[in-house]
C-alpha cells in the first residue's frame, strides 16, 4: 500500500482558516491586556512609594522645641522642681525621649495606639519589599499563538515566545543619531544671495505648478474615479510657504474654479433618502452616487473657503500663520471674488446657487470698486442669459433685504442691476386664467354620451399617456415663467415703492424713476393714481434735477401708454413741464440728456396722437428746430429726425412752412404754455440756418423737412437716415 498524501479539503482549510483568526485576534486582546496590566502595575508600585516617602519625612525639632521651653516656662511657673531633685539615671532618660520626635509631636488627645501608624507605613514597606523584582535585561516575554496540531486525542494549540529585540543597542544607535542631528542643526545655514533665492522660489512655483496641473488633468481625464483629488487640490488652499504662498492659492482657486466648471453635471444634485440608501443598486449607480455625493461635498467646501477669504479681508483680519500679508490678501479676495462671479454665472442651475447670489449681491455695494463692478458685471450678465426666472427671482429677494438692512444707504449700481431682468411679460389679474389654457380631458358623461365602447377604451389609453408627456416634459410652461416674472417685478415695484415714500433725498431716486420708466407699462393699474401722484409731486417740488424730471416724465407716459389707457386722466402738466424745460439742453454736460427726452416724445406724441392736439404738436415742433441751434450735430440729428415724424404723424404742420400767418394773435415764444402760445402764427426759419450747419447730415435733414418731409420723391431722405 502506497503512502499517497491526501489532500485538505476545503471545510478543512476553511476551518483552519477561521482558527487562524481566532489566534490572531486572542493574540491582540493578549498584547493589550498585559500593557494594561503592566502600566497599572506601575503607577500602583509610584503611588505606594511616594506615600512611604511621606511617611518617613520627620517634623522639624525646633518647633517642638520651642513648644517644650513653652510648656517648660508654664509648669516652672505652676510647680518649681530644681534638676538636682533628679537623678543622673532619670535626667538622660528624659533627653532620650526629647530627641524622639514622634514623641514629643504626636497628639495626646487622640485615641489611637502609639505604634498604630508605624505599624501601616511598615506593612507597606514589606509588601513593597515582597514585590519579586526583575532586572532590566531580561523583558518580559510574549506569547504568539500559532496554528494548532490536530491529533487522534483533538487538536492541540501551539505557542512559542516572541523573539524579544535588543533594546539597548537600538537606543544606542538613537542617541548616536540625534547627536549626528544636533552637530548638524548646530552648522550655520547659509546666506542665499537674492539671485539664489529669487531661483529658489522660482523652483518652488514650478514644482507647485506641476503638481496642480498633474492633479487637474488627472480629474478632469476621469472625474469618476479622481474624486478624492479634488480634497488633495483644496488642501493646496492652505499652501504655508511664504515665499510662494499667495500666487499657489491664486492658481489652485482658479484652477478649482475651472474643474468644477467643466464637470458639475447640468442638473441640481439633491441628497439621497434613507431608504434610498438602504436599497441596493446596481455598480454603476453606486458610482455615480458616490460622484456626486464627493463632487457637492468638495463644491460646498471651496465654496466656504472663498468666502471665508472675503470676509477676513473685509474684517482687515489675517489667520494666526501669518504667511500672508493683509496687501496681499487684498489680491486673494479679488480673486475669490472673480471665482465666484464666474460659478455664479457658469452654474446657475447647480447646488450652492443661492448661497453665491447671497455672497455675491451685498458685494456690489462695496467700497472697493474694482470688487463692486466685477459683482455688478456678474449679476448683469445672470439676468441676461436667466430664461427661466429663477436666479432673478433670487437675486431680487437679496437686494431687496440689502436696500431695506442698510436703511437705503446703498449705492446706485445696485438698483440701476434691475434695469438689465428680462421681463417683457407678467400675469396680470383679470386675464391670469387665459393666459395658459391647461389641456382639458373628456368627462366620463361625455365619453359615455359620444363615444362607443371600444373609442372610451381607446381614449382612455390616450389620455394617460397624454398625462405622462405632461408630467414628463423638462421645459418649463409658460405658465410658470410669467408666475416668477410676475414675483420678481413685485418685489421691484415694492423696492422702488419704499424709496419713493420713506427715501425721496436719497441718491437711490434718479436709478428708482429711471426703473419706473423702463417697467411703468407692467404695473398694477390699482397703483397708477397714486403713482401719478407722486411723480408729479416730485416735479413741482423742484428738488430733482433735470435728467430726474425726465425719467418722472417718461414713467408717468409709460404708465398711460399701456394699461392706463383705460384710466381718464389728463397729463397736460406733464407736457407743459417738458415744454417749459426743453431749453434746459444745450451743448455742454446736458447734451448727453437728449436721448431721454427723445423718448419722452415719442411716447408723448408717436404713441398718443389721437390724444394729442394741433396746437400742441405745433407748439413743441417750433420750440424743438429752435433747439437743434443750440446743442451737438448729434443732438441736432435726433431733434430733426423727430420733427420728421411729428410732420408726418400730425396732419397741416407745414402751416410753419408757409409764410402766411394763419389766424389771429402772435406767437408767443416765452409763453410756457403750449396750448396758448399761438404757434401756428409762426414760421420754422431755424431750418435755413441748418442748411448750412458744418455738419452733412444736419443738412440733409434740414432739407428734407424744408420740402416738407415727404416719403418718395427728389426731396425724400436716402433709405439710410430714413431707417434710423
Amino acid at each position: 500500500r502506497k503512502n499517497t498524501k491526501r489532500v485538505p479539503s476545503f471545510r478543512k482549510l476553511l476551518r483552519t482558516s477561521k482558527i487562524k483568526l481566532d489566534n490572531k485576534l486572542k493574540n491582540k486582546q493578549y498584547k493589550q491586556q498585559s500593557a494594561a496590566k503592566k502600566y497599572r502595575k506601575e503607577q500602583k508600585k509610584l503611588r505606594e512609594a511616594v506615600r512611604d516617602a511621606i511617611s518617613r519625612k520627620p517634623f522639624p525639632l525646633e518647633e517642638c522645641k520651642k513648644k517644650q521651653v513653652a510648656d517648660r516656662q508654664e509648669e516652672e511657673e505652676e510647680e518649681a522642681l530644681p534638676l538636682d531633685m533628679m537623678d543622673e539615671d532619670d535626667l538622660k532618660l528624659m533627653e532620650d525621649l526629647a530627641q524622639n520626635a514622634s514623641f514629643l509631636t504626636r497628639d495626646i488627645s487622640s485615641n489611637e495606639p502609639v505604634h498604630i501608624k508605624k505599624r501601616k507605613h511598615e506593612s507597606v514597606i514589606e509588601k513593597y519589599e515582597k514585590v519579586p523584582r526583575r532586572m532590566q535585561a531580561e523583558p518580559e516575554k510574549e506569547v504568539i499563538h500559532l496554528l494548532p496540531i490536530k491529533d487522534k486525542g483533538g487538536i492541540i494549540p501551539q505557542t512559542m515566545e516572541k523573539p524579544v529585540l535588543n533594546v539597548a543597542q537600538d537606543e544606542e544607535e538613537e542617541a548616536e543619531e540625534m547627536e549626528e542631528g544636533e552637530d548638524f542643526d548646530e552648522e550655520p545655514l547659509p546666506v542665499l544671495s537674492p539671485e539664489e533665492m529669487a531661483a529658489q522660489r522660482r523652483q518652488k512655483l514650478q514644482e507647485r505648478k506641476m503638481h496642480i496641473a498633474a492633479l487637474a488633468s488627472a480629474i478632469l481625464s476621469e472625474p469618476d474615479n479622481n474624486i478624492k483629488k479634488l480634497k488633495e487640490l483644496r488642501a493646496m488652499l492652505m499652501e504655508q510657504d511664504p515665499n510662494v504662498a499667495v500666487i499657489v492659492r491664486k492658481l489652485v482657486m482658479v484652477s478649482l474654479m475651472e474643474i468644477f466648471k467643466d464637470i458639475a453635471p447640468s442638473y441640481k444634485i439633491r441628497p439621497l433618502t434613507e431608504a434610498e440608501k438602504a436599497t441596493k443598486v446596481k455598480k454603476e449607480t453606486q458610482k455615480l452616487r458616490e460622484f456626486e455625493e464627493g463632487l457637492v461635498s468638495q463644491y460646498k467646501f471651496y465654496l466656504e473657503n472663498l468666502e471665508q477669504t472675503v470676509k477676513d479681508w473685509k474684517q482687515r483680519k489675517l489667520k494666526k500663520s501669518n504667511v500672508i500679508s493683509l496687501k496681499a490678501y487684498k489680491g486673494l479676495a479679488e480673486i475669490a471674488v472673480k471665482c465666484l462671479c464666474e460659478l455664479l454665472v457658469a452654474l446657475p442651475h447647480f447646488n450652492f446657487h443661492n448661497n453665491i447670489i447671497v455672497l455675491i449681491v451685498p458685494l456690489m455695494n462695496d467700497t472697493s470698486k474694482m470688487i463692486s463692478q466685477l459683482c455688478f458685471e456678474a449679476v448683469k450678465k445672470l439676468f441676461k442669459q436667466d430664461k427661466l426666472g429663477y436666479a432673478s427671482l433670487g437675486v431680487a429677494k437679496v437686494i431687496s433685504g440689502l436696500v431695506r438692512g442698510r436703511n437705503y444707504d446703498v449705492r446706485p449700481e445696485v438698483l440701476k442691476v434691475f434695469l438689465h431682468l428680462r421681463i417683457k411679460e407678467v400675469e396680470l389679474q383679470k386675464d391670469s386664467e387665459d393666459i395658459a389654457p391647461k389641456k382639458k380631458f373628456m368627462t366620463y358623461k361625455e365619453k359615455r354620451k359620444n363615444l362607443s365602447r371600444m373609442q372610451r377604451k381607446w381614449k382612455k389609453a390616450e389620455e394617460k399617456l397624454e398625462r405622462e408627456l405632461l408630467e414628463a416634459e423638462a421645459s418649463e410652461s409658460k405658465e410658470k415663467k410669467l408666475k416668477l416674472h410676475t414675483e420678481t417685478l413685485n418685489i421691484v415695484f415694492v423696492t422702488y415703492f419704499r424709496i419713493l415714500k420713506k427715501a425721496q433725498n436719497s441718491p437711490l431716486l434718479p436709478a428708482v424713476l429711471e426703473g419706473l420708466a423702463k417697467f411703468a407699462h407692467l404695473i398694477n393699474v390699482e397703483f397708477f393714481d397714486d403713482l401719478l401722484i407722486v411723480l408729479h409731486s416730485l416735479i413741482a417740488c423742484g428738488d430733482l434735477s433735470y435728467r430726474e424730471s425726465l425719467h418722472c416724465i417718461l414713467s408717468a407716459f409709460h404708465i398711460l401708454s399701456g394699461q392706463g389707457d383705460v384710466l381718464n386722466i389728463d397729463p397736460m402738466k406733464f407736457y407743459t413741464h417738458l415744454y417749459k424745460t426743453l431749453f434746459s439742453l444745450h451743448a455742454g454736460r446736458t447734451n448727453d440728456d437728449i436721448g431721454i427726452v427723445l423718448q419722452c416724445l415719442d411716447v408723448m406724441f408717436a404713441k398718443r396722437r389721437k390724444q394729442v392736439s394741433q396746437q400742441r404738436a405745433l407748439a413743441f415742433l417750433k420750440r424743438l428746430s429752435t433747439l437743434a441751434l443750440h446743442v451737438l450735430p448729434n443732438s441736432s440729428v435726433g431733434i430733426l429726425a423727430t420733427n420728421r415724424v411729428l410732420m408726418q404723424t400730425f396732419p397741416k404742420m407745414d402751416l410753419l412752412l408757409d409764410n402766411e400767418s394763419q389766424g389771429s394773435g402772435v406767437y408767443l415764444p416765452e409763453l410756457d404754455e403750449p396750448e396758448h402760445c399761438n404757434a401756428q402764427n409762426t414760421v420754422l426759419w431755424e431750418l435755413h440756418l441748418l442748411q448750412r450747419h458744418y455738419h452733412p447730415t444736419v443738412q440733409k435733414f434740414a432739407a428734407h423737412l424744408i420740402a416738407g418731409a415727404p416719403t418718395e420723391g427728389s426731396g425724400a431722405l436716402s433709405l439710410d437716415l430714413s431707417q434710423r
